[in-house]
């Protein structure tokens, strides 16, 4: 299993987003790319994504950027890997003849314990600024 570069940048552009909530600040694409060591021209397809996906919202113009669309204890790690990519892991379901059924359950109940941790980790506790880190596996 490998996530994709996309969903680390989606979730980085969201930790940083979680950080500026509380003031009410936007984010800028600039901003965004230098703090997190994004391509720049890569960020309007991730950022549009997530808006589309609703978990950010937008406002053009000079003084326009991104915020989180929900409080950050709203938004967890599933939330931003369902938008990006869709499902956490996706099944490979053809065969179901011999181990296939057992192969197929076991990959199911991975899926779903997977599923739960990750709607565990919320932003809040991804974006905490102590030195700690705050998700526990």
């Amino acid at each position: 299993m490998k996530l994709s570069v996309k969903v680390e940048y989606a979730c980085r552009v969201m930790i940083h987003m979680a950080r500026l909530h509380a003031s009410g600040t936007l984010a800028h694409i600039e901003d965004l790319a230098r703090a997190e060591a994004i391509p720049q021209d890569y960020l309007p397809q991730i950022l549009g994504e997530l808006r589309n996906g609703g978990l950010i919202t937008s406002r053009r113009g000079k003084q326009g950027g991104y915020a989180l669309a929900r409080n950050p204890e709203e938004i967890s790690l599933c939330d931003i890997v369902t938008v990006i990519e869709g499902d956490l892991l996706e099944l490979n379901e053809s065969s179901q003849k011999g181990a296939g059924r057992r192969v197929t359950e076991a990959w199911r109940e991975i899926r779903k314990i997977l599923e739960e941790k990750t709607r565990e980790i919320t932003l809040d506790r991804l974006a905490a600024r102590s030195g700690e880190l705050m998700y526990f596996i």
